[in-house]
């Protein structure tokens, strides 16, 4: 029973020893790695030589955002397209349709969807007025209005032009004008003359497409 007592004590400081060589052989490839990292960085710096620091010049500090680009070349070709895609010669004659008040909807458009929009159904969520511009500033007007308002999701619109009172001869020129205008925009999906309370023959209610 002692012997066998000795036998594990024996056994037990083998282990031990065992387990001191390990960590010591640990130890010297932890300092040996240091060194030969030491001794790199120190050949490093000697083949570099002395490091002077550089001196940054004076720095200027801008004040606020800086501004958003803008797109000028898409407005140019935006406005270059107002300019060709509106007609003042093209004959909508056989589009209208002729009641007791001149009215237009799209093929494929129902006659219930105008009388709808006579009758008020859809609200009138944004309006133009063309009183006072010259043609070519009345057609630009109105096709950049079209454009932002289709851009918004608008349905209806009011579009007013007058009755031409002010005009020579007291023509509403301005008003076939802008009919034939708004054919031309693929946005217009109708367009029918105002109510009296919105205008009456110096208005048109339009319908653009939904989004």
């Amino acid at each position: 029973m002692k012997s066998r007592s000795l036998q594990d004590l024996g056994a037990l400081r083998d282990t031990l020893r065992e387990r001191e060589a390990q960590a010591q052989a640990l130890r010297e490839q932890a300092l040996k790695a240091q060194q030969q990292a030491r001794a790199e960085q120190e050949l490093f710096t000697r083949a570099i030589g002395k490091v002077q620091t550089l001196d940054h010049a004076p720095r200027v500090r801008l004040q606020g955002a800086p501004a958003k680009p803008q797109a000028f070349q898409q407005r140019l070709d935006d406005e270059a397209a107002l300019k060709e895609s509106l007609s003042d010669e093209f004959d909508i004659s056989t589009l209208l349709d002729v009641d007791d008040q001149l009215s237009f909807r799209r093929p494929g458009i129902g006659t219930d969807v105008t009388r709808r929009l006579r009758r008020g159904d859809w609200s009138i969520q944004g309006q133009i007025d063309l009183h006072g511009q010259r043609s070519d500033e009345a057609r630009e007007s109105l096709a950049a209005f079209v454009r932002d308002a289709t851009r918004m999701g608008w349905r209806c619109v009011r579009v007013v032009h007058g009755k031409g009172l002010g005009s020579p001869g007291k023509m509403p020129v301005l008003k076939s004008k802008v009919q034939r205008w708004l054919v031309q925009k693929a946005e217009v999906q109708a367009f029918v003359q105002a109510p009296p309370v919105h205008g009456g023959a110096g208005a048109l209610l339009v319908l653009l497409k939904g989004g």
